[in-house]
Formats: C-alpha cells, sequence, structure tokens
C-alpha cells in the first residue's frame, strides 16, 4: 500500500500479527503529519503495536513531525510495543538529536536493526 500526499509518501509493510514497517519519504512537517499520524493509528488498530519507521528517504522533519512521533512512541508503548526509527537522513538525525528525541527513540542504522529490536526479524 502506498500513499502521497503533498510531499509524503508512505509505505505500509506489514511484517507479521505485531510488526509494520511504515517507509517514510519527502517531508514531514505541518501540512503532512497528519497523514502519517493517521497511518501509525490504523497500524496500532490493527493490533501492530511493532512500528518500525523507515526514515531513510525523509528529507525534512518539523516540530510537527517531532510531535506525531512523540505521541505515536506513547501509544504504542500503552499497547505494549513500540515505536522504532530506522535510518534517518543526517538532516532528520540532527533534528532528533537537538531536540533530545534520541534519548527515548534511539535510531538504528537500518530496518534489519530497527526490527532485532523490536523483538526478533519478526
Amino acid at each position: 500500500m502506498s500513499e502521497q500526499e503533498a510531499n509524503l509518501d508512505v509505505d505500509v509493510e506489514i511484517r507479521d500479527a505485531l510488526t509494520a514497517v511504515l517507509s517514510v519519504g519527502g517531508e514531514l512537517d505541518m501540512e503532512t503529519a497528519g497523514r502519517l499520524e493517521e497511518h501509525m493509528a490504523e497500524q496500532l488498530r490493527q493490533g501492530r503495536c511493532h512500528v518500525v519507521l523507515d526514515l531513510s528517504a525523509l528529507a525534512f522533519m518539523d516540530s510537527s513531525g517531532l510531535n506525531v512521533l512523540i505521541r505515536a512512541v506513547h501509544r504504542a508503548r500503552d499497547a505494549g510495543g513500540d515505536l522504532h526509527l530506522a535510518a534517518p537522513t543526517p538532516p532528520v538525525r540532527r533534528i532528533l538529536e537537538i531536540t533530545g528525541v534520541t534519548a527515548t527513540m534511539p535510531p538504528h542504522d537500518g530496518v534489519p536493526e530497527a526490527l532485532a529490536a523490536a523483538g526478533g526479524a519478526r
């Protein structure tokens, strides 16, 4: 499944009953953050509480995107899972670092490492 809105691409790959990988590309900002939030909320509604966000194609993220990530990690953890960040681009990694998000959601080098952290390569 793939959707495009404004400058945001989201591809969803269902790994198993508990795990999904969302590949996010383009720009995550005030205009596009709601779309990503909807995709992540849908995964949780379907019982997939281990969500991996592949950020390797995300060129830009502002505070709206950060807020989506913070809300999503709380929802995933409340559901017994977690949100795992994979392969953020240098500009996105910088935003995650300077805002302190990496303290609660340390980014992984790639999707395989994030899946392993989610409980094994499901």
